[in-house]
């Protein structure tokens, strides 16, 4: 086709923006192996970072970034503000143990799975890639739904609620939604702004306080040891008797949506493990990497939980651990070192979560630019840009925006664990389409063709991928399953209400798709084409032109 039958048309028409013709430049789809296996990661010496356009003053993020950039998008809500819900659901302490067991396993294969895609397609952007690289036809169908599924779920909502609730309790304020909320949407808005305005000094801080919450995970789980052992000192408390024997399993509970319910709270405390996925485009030889950070962040962290949460069931009774709502690690120090030290724990725990919506904001606004990169979003240019500090600064703004919405939307007493099941959800359907597609890969069928040529430098186990496809599995359809009787997750909502508000987000993704992909096209007797240019900080994007047929 003529160049002058070529005309730009996404760009314009959906971005409000004009893009020089001499700024496209011919380059190789990173996506098809067909076409881009000089530039396939894992080439011996390249160690990934030829895959992506990234130009390498611009890859930041070395080793010890990078697992605390995992570590702190791990830890910061859950582990704080989940084992209370955990703990009714289950019914008693030996099954919530078993859940936190199971949780880490399903993180542990998910790290694999992850870690297997990142070497194989080692660019920012996560899930956009694989379901793009695998799902081909109906040709950016999967990357429209994930998209909407992206970016209309605020990544750091949680932590916004649970922030406010810590400070609240830590300033010995009055609880009131307006008090909490506000110093939610307030910490949101810090975290925004440095990391927007300057991406050097968030890495450090967020380093800084990856340390400080290994070093509280470190106490809380020697101290109850410490209790178990009688130590001076840490005596206090009479939750030991939650760990013997004859009360480990009293009152454990098996029903099906209770359990999913249970599950999504500690896979949402663990769910993490994929963030530096999402960044790896800054991240200096990704594959190398990945490789070390992803295993070491959660091998560290699983060992961690499971001790934090022996060390809660050894010191708090279990009706008041039971009835603890988000302050479970407050009850804690209360009932070991007295009242006086509860506000000052509050404190602490307010630094870790803050420390995990820095993570989660980080990460999240580089999904945003990804997208905006591939040109799947309106407005792509002003949402790809580094401008004005070098930063993905719109697509941080994006999501800090829709966290800031979510945090002040749910009814009081709903707002956490709606939250959690709103990003839990779409989180677990995009992981099974993922780990569908890698199994897809991984088949004769798949090796039979050279257009999903698959051979990433390192592998996880099938039974693992396999594990991981079912439980993902498992946490999709089981939500569907009306609760029973007193195992009402929501005091004010519907049990299906995340449910539906997943499945319509996903339909907007899809109605997105077809409007610019199939129906406008039909009506102007066009077809679509992908081709790439370079921005002015020499990070490659798409931009799509028409073909008049």
């Amino acid at each position: 086709m003529a160049d002058e039958e070529r005309e730009l048309l996404l760009a314009d028409e959906r971005g409000g923006f004009t893009v020089e013709r001499d700024a496209i430049i011919s380059t190789i789809d990173l996506h098809d192996p067909a076409e881009g296996a000089a530039l396939r990661a894992g080439e011996e010496g390249d160690g990934g970072e030829d895959f992506d356009a990234v130009p390498t003053e611009k890859r930041q993020l070395g080793l010890i970034s990078a697992s605390f950039l995992i570590f702190n998008s791990v830890v910061g809500t859950g582990i704080y503000s989940t084992p209370s819900l955990i703990l009714r659901l289950s019914g008693s302490p030996g099954m919530s143990l078993v859940v936190w067991l199971i949780g880490a396993l399903i993180a542990s294969a998910g790290t694999a799975v992850y870690v297997e895609f990142g070497t194989g397609l080692p660019r920012s952007g996560a899930e956009k890639n694989y379901l793009e690289f695998i799902y081909r036809k109906p040709k950016y169908l999967a990357t429209c739904v994930y998209a909407f599924l992206t970016i209309l779920i605020g990544w750091a909502a949680a932590n916004g609620v649970i922030f406010g609730d810590y400070v609240v309790h830590a300033l010995g304020l009055s609880v009131t939604l307006t008090n909490t909320r506000s110093i939610g949407v307030l910490a949101l808005t810090s975290a925004f702004l440095i990391h927007a305005t300057n991406l050097k000094f968030g890495l450090r801080l967020q380093n800084a306080l990856g340390i400080f919450v290994l070093g509280v995970l470190f106490f809380i789980a020697l101290a109850g040891i410490l209790n178990l052992l009688g130590a001076p000192g840490f005596k206090q408390g009479d939750g030991g008797k939650n760990l013997q024997w004859d009360n480990l399993w009293t009152g454990t509970r098996l029903e099906a949506n209770g359990f999913v319910i249970a599950l999504y709270n500690v896979i949402w405390s663990f769910v993490g493990y994929r963030n530096a996925n999402y960044a790896l485009s800054e991240v200096r030889d990704p594959v190398r990497t990945l490789k070390r950070a992803a295993p070491l962040a959660i091998i560290v962290i699983t060992v961690l939980y499971l001790l934090v949460n022996i060390a809660y069931l050894a010191v708090v009774p279990r009706e008041e651990l039971e009835n603890g709502g988000q302050v479970v690690a407050a009850l804690f120090f209360r009932n070991l070192f007295g009242k006086q030290s509860e506000r000052v724990v509050s404190a602490i725990i307010a630094l870790s979560v803050y420390g995990n919506m820095l993570a989660l904001l980080f990460a999240g606004g580089r999904v945003v630019q990804e997208l905006a990169r591939e040109c799947i979003l309106p407005f792509s240019e002003f949402f790809a840009s580094n401008k004005p500090f070098g930063t993905p600064f719109a697509g941080l703004f994006w999501q800090w925006a829709f966290s800031c919405i979510l945090t002040v939307a749910p009814p009081p007493g709903d707002a956490f664990d709606f939250i959690v099941q709103v990003n839990m959800l779409p989180s677990s359907v995009a992981s099974l389409l993922v780990t569908g597609g890698l199994l897809f890969l991984h088949s004769p069928y798949a090796k039979a063709r050279t257009a999903w040529a698959w051979d990433p430098p390192f592998k996880a186990w099938r039974s693992v991928t396999v594990f991981f496809f079912a439980s993902n599995l498992f946490l999709v359809i089981v939500p569907l399953v009306p609760p029973a009787p007193g195992m009402e997750v929501f005091a004010n909502l519907p049990y299906w209400l995340p449910v539906v508000a997943a499945l319509g987000i996903g339909g907007l993704g899809a109605a997105y798709w077809y409007m610019y992909w199939v129906y406008l096209p039909s009506r102007g007797g066009y077809k679509l084409e992908k081709m790439f240019l370079v921005q002015e900080d020499g990070v490659s994007r798409s931009v799509f032109v028409k073909l008049k047929e």
